[in-house]
């Protein structure tokens, strides 16, 4: 199945599509992504608006090298339209809302591959973020990271779940889902989207920093905001730090001198490290290089 290759996304801005003001800015922020809503932020008598607006926005939040995306409506009736408007040379992605299986996002796929046609875009350029917001979907999680076409991130959504559980939107009630839908995006090499709370509160940076280093720590590999002042924090907290990177060297060195010694495992600082301890080590040098790449470009 072809797919395109994930972005490098540690911070994903949210702007509503059909407000200027912040759309002359968001390319100001830092974001690695800003992601046009077409969706909650924006009102069903505005969308068309916000619609007619996308050429020109996309065109405005890159000016400071960050990938753009589009968040679109469900039910399909709304999705159609959205999807026409988006799908153009420039877009990265797709934010699929209420994703519930695959079946949905191949049909989307169809719509989106005869646009890239008409186009003139690669076809399966245009990825798709599929946003886990009701509980009956998280049966069908494993088969949509296994199978779904265009697939480059999941995340769950934390507002609509809530609402559909009848919970509140505490770090609390939203792990587990979380963590769900981490387990099934990981065993499928796709990257998970999202912080260890909500984003809907942005008035405490500290404590949204601390939840987007321990979803760091879960492997989850960036994450959303609603408001630019956080996009730092997102880049930072899920930026290797750099005695990490240091540490993580060091490993590789050894094991590489180990081998010409013939052990598979050594110790070092007093640990012993072995083949998965050297395999993570990679995985963060390779996780650091592709950030670096991302900056330069």
């Amino acid at each position: 199945m072809n797919r395109p290759v994930p972005p490098v996304w540690r911070s994903i801005l949210y702007v509503p599509g059909n407000v200027p003001k912040f759309i002359d800015k968001a390319h100001e922020r830092g974001a690695d992504c800003v992601l046009v809503d077409l969706e909650d932020s924006v009102t069903v008598a505005e969308k068309p608006t916000a619609r007619k607006m996308l050429a020109e926005t996309m065109a405005k939040v890159v000016r400071g090298g960050a990938d753009v995306s589009v968040r679109i409506n469900r039910p399909l009736r709304l999705a159609i339209p959205d999807i026409e408007a988006a799908v153009r040379p420039g877009l990265t992605a797709l934010f699929v809302t209420k994703t519930e299986g695959v079946q949905h996002l191949r049909l989307l796929d169809e719509a989106v591959s005869e646009l890239e046609r008409e186009r003139g875009m690669k076809v399966g350029s245009v990825g798709f973020a599929a946003m886990i917001e009701h509980p009956r979907a998280l049966a069908e999680i494993h088969a949509i990271a296994e199978h779904a076409p265009r697939l480059i991130g999941m995340m769950l959504g934390g507002e609509d779940f809530a609402l559909e559980t009848g919970s509140l939107p505490t770090s609390d009630a939203l792990e587990l889902p979380k963590r769900m839908v981490a387990f099934a995006a990981q065993a499928h090499d796709v990257p998970m989207i999202g912080i260890l709370g909500t984003v809907a509160d942005y008035s405490d940076p500290a404590a949204y920093r601390k939840s987007a280093e321990r979803a760091r720590q879960f492997g989850f590999s960036g994450g959303t905001c609603v408001h630019p002042g956080l996009v730092q924090t997102l880049n930072d907290a899920f930026t290797p730090p750099a005695e990490d990177v240091a540490h993580a060297r060091r490993l590789i060195e050894a094991d590489v001198k180990a081998a010409a010694e013939g052990r598979g495992s050594f110790t070092v600082d007093g640990k012993m490290i072995d083949i998965p301890v050297i395999e993570r080590a990679r995985r963060l040098i390779a996780r650091h290089e592709a950030i670096a790449r991302r900056r330069a470009a």
